[in-house]
């Protein structure tokens, strides 16, 4: 891939761009990171894995206005045509396309080919300790999603199994479940160094938000005797 095809990728992935979670930055760290992993790996085509990863996320905005909407499914149709508007041929765009379609995390299809698994796995590996936690947060205030969920008895619930969205609830179901099943060694590897960071912020932000609740709430009760 020469630098002008480059920058006109990603020129039109800059004007999809709108998600603060999912902004320009996040492209370029899943760019890196995948572009780390490929060179572990063996007959990667760059032409097919750089423009992937410049084009992952190009859906998002429709997704955000209407959440039914897969980006994935919107962003690799919006990708092929993109790219076969601009003279790239069918083949090429198709294979850009289904890596595309398949990078995302809650999803039953699987990514086949070597550069649809290294966009999966370095777009995973963004989700995982200290940056995956600061995006969560990002997101979340964008949707006005609370960091917890409280029981009927004021309790402040784990995330475990909790319905309601939240923080927490995203922690539980997601975050702290993606440090296994990646597909190449390189990304497993990242994410094995990135654990523990997203571990502690848990357990401490846990913590700070239990402690008010925990003694605060005796003396609100002492006051109202």
């Amino acid at each position: 891939m020469n630098k002008e095809t480059y920058e006109l990728m990603e020129n039109y992935m800059r004007s999809c761009m709108g998600d603060s979670a999912h902004d320009q930055e996040h492209i370029y760290r899943v760019l890196y990171n995948a572009l780390d992993i490929a060179r572990t790996e063996e007959k990667v085509d760059y032409d097919i894995l750089i423009a992937a990863c410049l084009l992952h996320d190009i859906g998002r905005k429709e997704q955000f206005e209407n959440p039914d909407l897969c980006h994935a499914k919107v962003g690799g149709d919006k990708a092929y045509c993109f790219l076969t508007e601009h003279g790239f041929a069918s083949d090429y765009a198709e294979q850009v396309k289904q890596c595309i379609r398949t990078h995302r995390y809650r999803r039953d299809t699987q990514p086949q080919s070597l550069e649809a698994r290294i966009l999966f796995d370095a777009d995973k590996l963004d989700v995982a300790g200290a940056i995956g936690i600061a995006r969560t947060l990002i997101y979340k205030g964008a949707v006005s999603e609370p960091l917890y969920s409280v029981s009927p008895d004021k309790e402040v619930l784990t995330g475990e199994n909790d319905t309601a969205p939240s923080f927490f609830q995203e922690y539980k179901y997601k975050l702290e479940k993606l440090y296994s099943d990646f597909y190449t060694n390189r990304a497993a590897e990242i994410a094995g160094e990135r654990q523990q960071s997203a571990i502690d912020f848990y357990n401490a932000l846990y913590h700070e938000a239990c402690t008010p609740y925990q003694n605060g709430r005796k003396e609100l009760e002492k006051r109202l005797e």
